[in-house]
């Protein structure tokens, strides 16, 4: 039976990987709609928490287009200091991304990527291997198909990725949402997102 430490503000490192206009474009196993509330969702609750974040991009002036606008209007410096890669696909090949993931010394990454079945799968793969906890939020990313999706799932859940949904996430990170922060993400980041569900 595995441990399970919960992953906290203070443990955890967040990386959102190709949040890009024209890749997303490219996913139909879940919401554009969706994909993109989750995924800002996210980089909110990162926001408020004062937790590290790494954006990576690859090939933005090709099809698959700039990291969207709501993240750098979230987290500027995070989206100014983004790793611009050239086409690698494990983006912890890239040195300057591997490099800026370890940095904050935590041995608890959380990725969330578009696409799951190729630019997600492998950095959590890598970072499995190399002895960190790695959780995937699944619905902040997707693939061009659900059953590429799915594959992409079971591989890394086998490595021992653990995976999760964008709100379990959240409410693992806050702890107690009578905190200041909690309370904070329940009124700017969780019942705007249920508002815009309901609607």
């Amino acid at each position: 039976m595995m441990s399970f430490e919960r992953f906290t503000a203070d443990n955890a490192t967040m990386l959102l990987i190709d949040h890009q206009v024209g890749t997303m474009g490219w996913v139909q196993s879940i919401s554009q709609e969706e994909m993109k509330r989750n995924a800002l969702m996210l980089a909110k609750t990162a926001k408020i928490l004062k937790m590290p974040v790494v954006f990576t991009s690859s090939m933005e002036e090709h099809a698959q287009g700039p990291l969207m606008d709501e993240l750098a209007q979230e987290l500027p410096q995070a989206f100014a200091d983004r790793i611009k890669r050239l086409g690698i696909v494990n983006a912890m090949d890239d040195e300057n991304f591997a490099r800026a993931t370890k940095a904050p010394g935590r041995k608890k990454i959380i990725i969330a990527g578009v696409t799951n079945d190729v630019c997600t799968v492998y950095p959590a793969l890598t970072l499995v291997s190399e002895s960190y906890d790695v959780q995937v939020v699944a619905d902040a990313g997707g693939s061009p198909s659900k059953m590429g999706d799915e594959m992409a799932l079971r591989r890394m859940e086998k490595a021992g990725v653990i995976l999760t949904s964008t709100n379990q996430l959240i409410a693992e990170l806050v702890g107690s949402w009578a905190t200041p922060e909690g309370t904070q993400i329940i009124q700017e980041v969780m019942m705007p997102a249920l508002q815009a569900q309901s609607s």
